[in-house]
């Protein structure tokens, strides 16, 4: 297995697994647990989403798509706030 996207957090590690669950890429998130222990871990590459060997190609596209995307919304929250559920 290999790692092709490391996530800042849980939700967009499982965001990743999702995509590519859908696009029929088995895929396996490490260090979920690890969160748990930050403050007596370092905070920065607990959590990555990992593969097959011969799925590493086709998941590094689909997990630089999500990673490019969940970029620009941190970078222009405003611009999304439309797409947003009311609470």
């Amino acid at each position: 297995m290999r790692i092709v996207y490391r996530a800042e957090n849980i939700i967009d590690a499982h965001l990743v697994k999702g995509a590519l669950a859908a696009e029929g890429i088995l895929a396996f998130v490490a260090g979920e647990y690890l969160t748990g222990a930050i403050g007596e871990l370092p905070v920065n590459n607990l959590v990555a989403v990992m593969v097959a060997d011969p799925d590493v190609e086709r998941a590094s596209a689909v997990a630089a798509a999500i990673d490019a995307d969940l970029r620009e919304r941190r970078q222009n929250p405003g611009e999304f706030d439309s797409h947003a559920l009311p609470a």
